[in-house]
């Protein structure tokens, strides 16, 4: 049975603090063990690598690290269903949905406007993420020298995912390419 992609969506877990990586992996194993593959897809922790400073020079030192976001969350992409809400919410470590009133009340999933800049900051990128994004659309970018600029989309290649967008830069209208996973729509 081919299950709509619109049923599938992205939830928030609070969890313990600093166990988030063995909380996915739990959650993991139990989707597995207790036959969900069906109904939970994608469990992720929001960590990004970054350059260690030195202490003595202000600088990068060369070396990495892996940064946490969202301390105490883990992001499910899940079909919400009784058996999957119950054994993500009972996954040791789990404290909770995000969303939910409690008293058996199920969460309200994240909206996709939330949850796109957060995937895109990892890299996780799909095809369907474009459908919302058009030329004239304004669109801030996210990462890289030019973060938080603003401009207005005005050429945008959906199978490439590089777009040009028109900024003010100076008090000048500049043309810039950046790619669409760099970007966020900014909602006026």
């Amino acid at each position: 049975m081919r299950i709509p992609e619109k049923d599938i969506r992205w939830y928030v877990v609070s969890t313990q603090s600093g166990r988030e990586n063995r909380i996915k992996d739990y959650i993991l194993s139990r989707k597995t063990s207790m036959d969900l593959e069906e109904n939970i897809y994608r469990v992720i922790v929001a960590e990004i690598e970054v350059d260690v400073i030195d202490k003595e020079t202000g600088l990068p030192s060369g070396k990495k690290r892996m940064k946490n976001l969202y301390p105490g969350y883990v992001f499910v992409e899940m079909l919400m269903s009784d058996e999957a809400w119950f054994v993500v919410r009972n996954t040791p470590g789990v404290t909770g949905f995000i969303g939910s009133s409690g008293k058996g009340a199920k969460p309200f999933p994240v909206p996709d406007d939330e949850i796109e800049p957060i995937l895109k900051r990892l890299g996780i990128i799909s095809k369907e993420m474009y459908e919302s994004y058009n030329e004239g659309d304004t669109v801030r970018i996210i990462t890289g020298p030019l973060e938080g600029t603003e401009g207005t989309i005005i050429e945008f290649d959906k199978d490439t995912g590089n777009l040009v967008i028109e900024s003010l830069i100076f008090g000048r209208p500049q043309r810039i390419e950046t790619n669409f996973a760099d970007t966020e729509k900014i909602n006026e």
